[in-house]
């Protein structure tokens, strides 16, 4: 991942505004590693060569294919097939590269009309340049089945064959040629046009807090405050803002869920989510164990803990802007940046000292962009780029622990994405069942090291509520979210959803994975707009609960046996997507398919909540 689409899970629990002399000065990313500005010569050669490589490309193999792999078949010195893969992949990074940059430039200020128009002009032109090579892997997929075996069982083209296997999975929903260049060019118009509409109405939004207008990121951080007047108004003027622009957001989400059924409907998908198990690689029945066993454990999980929480506000039930709180009468820890970083870096050095350096490398050469800023993207993502240049980091770092712990998920990417690179633009990639694993492992490690430093019962009790949230919010919410998706989705098929529709949807969803102690008030029922996860990359979520319990399952194997642990689990990032995930598990003993796996995980956060009750009363 993990781009944009990966951002937002802490979004929503981040930490409160602090002033920029308690967090130290915060970095801001250099892009000059990928271009220097974006109306730079090189900018402009690159784009150049690569719309004129595309085109020669299309000229050299569009419907020669079946001749080249026969003539490789026939004479063992011919490799042209192997060439044409080479010339595709140097395409592949050279374009990921001109978009990354676009993408990453946009983000920085994404109501920056120039940047606007720059991100818009080059997703158009990148759009057009690749509508000349979809052919590509159309017509790698229509060889038989026995010559791409033979072919790629040796060299040099075995090095692609696992990327020519993962292909051929999406062969059966394929389209012919025409229809395929259709799709790709509307795109543009269509799912493209409404993700970024929807990105442009979210940061030109403003929240009326304290006598302030803020931006999205600081008034979703004032609902983490310490006082509860502060958290009810700015939750109010959430809801306030998101209901004056609810029609919007029902029609972004409306159009792109019949684009989506437009397009399952056309590829032979049966059910709404099978293109996004498709892509993740993932079998349905294996997100349908996870989504059911996390459904199942909600009494034991959420409703558990937040009935613990309102106990202690002495409440009996909390409203849904308590829902993150800072517990009461504990003193709230400020992180400077300097802090943050050494308590990351730390902690992965105390498990790989080969880790600690590859994030270090984010810090020293300017990879992560920390400041909040008007415009700038929420939430957080790690951006892989392409294989040939480095990640880069976004956070609105704002100085509590919750962000310390985004600074290691979002690191946990980028070590994930460093790692992957040299298996090349084609086979980096990491399918989303993986694709949270390094980011909650990170994670973890760094909540491990700093409960290990609590000085006082009140302090570990305070991290392990912290902790538990972020699980809840991580593998609870985040499976409330895809039921909340297909049921949307579901209902699109029988028509056009009114605004009150989706947030009757929301309601019922949330209600039934919060629980009793949780106060859904008016005002919650919009809280589904603001969500970009539903608009850039339908049921993305589940990756998120897949990738904690799988966590929570390795760290249980590390805890057990640590040696030689860490060189397993680089191996296992260092895989990319160059190996399916259930060979990947299976050096730690671990297999998703067994129905058991899940308790697992869950059982971990039982214990976490289990280990808070026994806490109580105790100073």
């Amino acid at each position: 991942m993990s781009s944009k689409e990966a951002s937002a899970v802490f979004s929503n629990v981040a930490a409160a505004p602090t002033a920029k002399t308690v967090l130290g000065p915060l970095p801001e990313w250099s892009l000059t590693d990928l271009y220097p500005a974006i109306d730079s010569p090189l900018l402009v050669a690159d784009f150049a060569r690569a719309e004129r490589e595309a085109k020669a490309f299309a000229a050299d193999y569009r419907g020669n294919l079946a001749a080249l792999a026969a003539q490789d078949l026939a004479d063992p010195q011919s490799h042209d097939l192997d060439e044409a893969v080479r010339r595709y992949e140097a395409l592949d990074d050279l374009t990921g590269k001109i978009g990354s940059y676009a993408s990453l430039v946009y983000s920085g200020d994404t109501t920056d009309p120039v940047r606007v128009k720059f991100y818009g002009d080059t997703q158009e032109r990148l759009n057009a340049l690749w509508t000349d090579l979809l052919f590509f892997q159309l017509e790698l997929n229509r060889l038989d089945d026995d010559v791409i075996a033979q072919l790629a069982a040796r060299p040099p083209l075995a090095h692609y064959r696992p990327w020519l296997d993962d292909i051929r999975k999406d062969k059966p929903h394929e389209l012919a040629d025409e229809i395929e260049r259709l799709f790709h060019e509307k795109s543009v118009t269509s799912r493209a046009a409404f993700n970024r509409l929807f990105d442009e109405t979210i940061a030109s939004l403003r929240f009326k807090v304290g006598g302030e207008e803020l931006t999205l990121e600081p008034a979703l951080n004032l609902m983490v405050d310490e006082k509860e007047a502060v958290r009810k108004e700015a939750a109010g003027a959430i809801a306030e803002t998101l209901s004056q622009n609810l029609r919007t957001f029902a029609f972004i989400t409306n159009v792109l869920a019949k684009d989506k059924e437009i397009s399952d409907r056309w590829r032979g998908f049966e059910d709404v989510a099978d293109a996004r198990h498709l892509s993740n690689r993932v079998e349905r029945e294996v997100v349908d164990a996870l989504a059911a066993a996390v459904a199942a454990a909600y009494p034991r999980l959420s409703h558990r803990y937040y009935k613990l929480k309102a106990r202690w506000f002495g409440k009996d039930a909390l409203d849904f802007w308590d829902r993150n709180a800072p517990l009461p009468n504990l003193p709230q820890r400020t992180y400077a940046w300097h802090e943050a970083r050494d308590t990351v870096l730390g902690a992965y050095a105390d498990f790989s000292p080969r880790m600690a350096g590859i994030a270090e490398q984010f810090f020293a050469r300017n990879w992560i962009d920390a400041p909040v800023r008007p415009g700038k993207a929420p939430g957080a993502f790690a951006h892989p780029t392409v294989p040939s240049a480095h990640p880069y980091v976004l956070l609105n770092y704002q100085g509590k622990p919750r962000d310390v712990m985004t600074l290691a998920h979002e690191l946990g990417h980028g070590v994930h994405q460093v790692l992957a690179a040299p298996n090349g633009a084609l086979m980096a990639p990491t399918p989303l069942t993986l694709a949270e694993t390094a980011s909650v492992f990170g994670e973890m490690l760094t909540f491990r090291a700093l409960l290990a430093k609590a000085g006082s019962v009140s302090e570990r009790r305070a991290m392990l509520a912290a902790k538990v949230e972020d699980m809840l919010n991580t593998v609870v919410r985040q499976i409330a979210f895809y039921t909340f998706e297909r049921k949307v989705h579901l209902e699109r098929r029988n028509g056009e959803l009114t605004r009150e529709k989706i947030c009757e949807l929301w309601m019922s969803v949330q209600g039934e994975s919060l629980g009793p102690a949780i106060r859904l008030g008016p005002g919650f029922e919009t809280f589904w707009a603001y969500i970009p996860h539903f608009i850039h990359s339908p049921f993305y979520v589940y990756a998120y609960a897949f990738g904690d319990c799988l966590v929570n399952s390795l760290y249980g194997v590390y805890q057990r046996a640590a040696d030689g642990f860490a060189e397993r689990y680089l191996a296992m990032l260092a895989a990319g997507g160059s190996k399916h995930y259930s060979e990947l598990l299976a050096p730690f003993g671990l297999d998703a398919k067994d129905p058991a796996f899940w308790q697992i995980g869950l059982g971990m956060v039982e214990g976490l909540i289990a280990e808070l009750e026994g806490l109580e009363g105790q100073n």
